[in-house]
């Protein structure tokens, strides 16, 4: 078993996709964790808020099944896949980290760039697995966070939102 962390964001109906989402992961694959919630403005465009959260997994499937299913439950979310990058989105489920891979060929490119760039990702991926090493730049993502620059990108936690969405609906 791999195990697999990846990146979920919503800015349309975000509570609907969010718990659908993880409904259908948890179809997919073994031993979901998420993160918090954490309530994020755009970066690059304006648009609504975003909900964004990082889950971890484990699986038996490569990287390239890992993305084939994260697209497709995209699909079924409302996801259309022609959007331009920094756009409102129904559902946004990419692959960050797949044990300790480092891979750059067609549709995986892991660990993902964004985990360094964007605070909705590092801050939920410090929080469940502060301890886990960056495998090309070798410190922790507690430490990542730790010395990122958070003065940019406002966002904040919505702790117990998750439950209350899965148990509501």
């Amino acid at each position: 078993m791999s195990t697999v962390y990846i990146s979920i964001g919503s800015n349309l109906e975000r509570e609907k996709n969010v718990a659908q989402s993880i409904r259908l992961l948890n179809e997919h694959f073994d031993h979901l964790h998420c993160s918090t919630i954490y309530e994020t403005v755009p970066v690059g465009f304006e648009g609504g808020l975003f909900y964004n959260l990082v889950v971890r997994f484990e699986t038996e499937l490569s990287p390239e099944d890992v993305v084939n299913a994260l697209k497709s439950i995209e699909t079924t979310c409302g996801r259309i896949h022609n959007q331009k990058k920094f756009s409102n989105r129904s559902l946004d489920l990419d692959l960050l980290l797949y044990d300790d891979l480092v891979i750059n060929q067609g549709k995986v490119n892991i660990p993902r760039q964004e985990i360094l760039d964007y605070a909705f990702v590092l801050e939920p991926l410090a929080e469940i697995a502060p301890d886990l090493i960056h495998p090309q730049i070798g410190k922790s993502y507690a430490e990542l966070w730790q010395a990122f620059d958070q003065s940019d990108q406002a966002q904040r936690p919505l702790t117990g939102l998750l439950e209350r969405m899965l148990f509501d609906q």
